[in-house]
């Protein structure tokens, strides 16, 4: 590669960590504002749909652009993906309640169900493969930075100036990961056009929202057994087959059930499902936890959080190091040691925990987890080419989304149920906070938790801790299942030659 090309791919790289920052940063910067949020917009018993709107939308998205970009090209939808993902942030900057603020996240998910997957598709189509641990360990390690950066910013942000500037500092970092895409980054290989399965996109993304809405209102806005919820099951279930059908017929489907055919995709591709749907829960509720319990800030909690981002850039980092030296399963084994250890350990957290020792069991969770942000990807897409690149890497984040997704309204209705019960036994059967649902929040910030008497502050927290501890372990029922999937993986080892295949540059004229 001439100097001139050398640069550009320079600039590349630096355009695609800078869009997976601002996509990944989003999660953790606005966890650790959530507290400040629903005091200020209310509406605590439906803080998930916050986090729920935005992982729905990248879920449904990133299986489409995925597909889309092995079609057409990378570039056209990376930028789409940015752009829509930047009109997504300043709308959220803007919204006047919790309802509002969750719309206007779906919008950013939408932008983001690009930017992810084709990112990663990218670093391969540019990269050799004796180059692409390192720089899969490299994004991974972003990722990983992200989320340390992400915590403390956005806690810094919230407490001092307000939290509408944990989405506005989306904007700075968009534009210029678009100025580096847009000017340096020069596809030279041809795409043929092909049929959308646009049966298939629209059935997948039904069958989410429909699943999404009927585990978030029964028993709480209608009874399990009434017809609203039953019907949104029932949707659920025919749109599913629907789109399970037509993905066995259609020429070019959104998912390729034949790729699930490989071992070592099948087993990467369902791990980074249960891992998604366990580490999710973390990054929510060890904040509320903070917040909640031990009486900390917005500043407080993001502090709490490094370790545990520290710990997965450094797991990154040893899982892309390795990938030249081990299988992916003997990696993936040493990540699910430390990750399960960490899930149980949180499974035990109570209001006499000390700090240290939530601090030592998030470096456990976060060192775990850290492997799969690195090789997993990497497992999954190994042996594909060019034109299925990007909808293995795509069917990998849509896996990872759809745990999220699923560990966010699944474990949150165990967490608000668990709070509710607590709360009605402690205060006599009525909770003085509408048992944890959208009434008064003040026990979530300094200022409100003064104004608590120490007796009735005491109860909330002893409530508050056991909803989150027994949360954790629920959730070892993924973590388990994470760690079978494991073991299920083929002992084989990175392909490090390939027949030939185009290759893709970037142009220099």
């Amino acid at each position: 590669m001439s100097e001139k090309g050398a640069r550009q791919t320079r600039f590349v790289v630096a355009g695609l960590m800078l869009a997976i920052l601002m996509s990944a940063m989003d999660n953790t910067i606005v966890a650790t504002a959530m507290g400040r949020i629903v005091d200020d917009l209310g509406g605590y018993d439906q803080l998930v749909w916050v986090t729920s709107a935005y992982m729905i939308a990248l879920m449904a998205g990133t299986p489409i652009f995925g597909k889309l970009s092995d079609m057409y090209g990378r570039k056209r939808f990376f930028i789409f993906g940015i752009i829509v993902f930047l009109i997504g942030s300043a709308l959220c900057g803007t919204a006047g309640s919790i309802t509002q603020l969750s719309v206007y996240r779906a919008i950013q998910g939408i932008g983001g169900g690009a930017l992810m997957p084709i990112a990663f598709t990218i670093v391969f189509d540019i990269f050799p493969p004796e180059k692409r641990g390192k720089m899969s360990g490299l994004f991974g390690a972003v990722f990983g930075i992200s989320s340390i950066f992400g915590p403390l910013l956005g806690a810094v942000i919230t407490d001092h100036i307000g939290w509408e500037w944990v989405f506005y500092i989306n904007i700075p970092l968009g534009i210029l990961a678009l100025f580096f895409i847009g000017t340096y980054y020069k596809e030279s290989l041809s795409h043929s056009k092909q049929r959308i399965d646009w049966v298939g996109a629209f059935t997948l993304v039904g069958a989410i929202v429909c699943l999404m809405f009927a585990l978030e209102l029964g028993g709480q806005k209608y009874a399990w057994d009434s017809g609203m919820i039953l019907g949104l099951f029932g949707g659920f279930v025919v749109l599913l087959s629907v789109f399970l059908y037509t993905e066995t017929k259609v020429a070019e489907p959104i998912i390729s059930f034949k790729m699930f055919r490989k071992r070592l995709f099948a087993s990467s591709v369902l791990t980074s499902l249960f891992y998604g749907s366990t580490f999710i829960i973390a990054t929510i509720y060890i904040p509320i936890f903070i917040q909640g319990v031990y009486g900390g800030s917005a500043t407080n909690s993001g502090l709490l959080l490094m370790p545990m981002m520290i710990g997965s850039v450094v797991g990154s980092q040893v899982g892309g190091f390795l990938t030249t030296k081990l299988s992916f399963r003997s990696i993936m084994m040493i990540s699910a040691v430390f990750f399960l250890a960490g899930v149980v350990s949180l499974g035990f957290i109570s209001p006499d925990t000390a700090r240290f020792v939530v601090t030592l069991e998030m470096i456990l969770l976060g060192f775990g987890v850290g492997y799969s942000f690195s090789v997993l990807n990497m497992a999954a897409i190994d042996g594909f080419d060019m034109r299925q690149r990007g909808a293995a890497t795509a069917t990998t984040t849509f896996m990872r989304s759809l745990g999220m997704t699923l560990g966010i309204t699944i474990f949150g209705i165990i967490q608000r149920n668990i709070f509710t019960s607590r709360l009605e036994t402690a205060f006599g059967g009525k909770a003085p906070i509408g048992g944890g649902g959208g009434g008064n929040q003040q026990f979530l910030t300094p200022e409100g938790r003064k104004a608590i008497p120490a007796e009735v502050l005491s109860k909330i927290e002893a409530a508050l801790a056991t909803s989150i501890s027994h949360t954790f372990l629920w959730a070892l029922i993924p973590a388990v299942a994470a760690v079978i999937m494991v073991l299920l993986m083929p002992g084989t080892r990175m392909t490090m030659s390939r027949k030939p295949e185009p290759k893709q540059e970037l142009r220099t004229e």
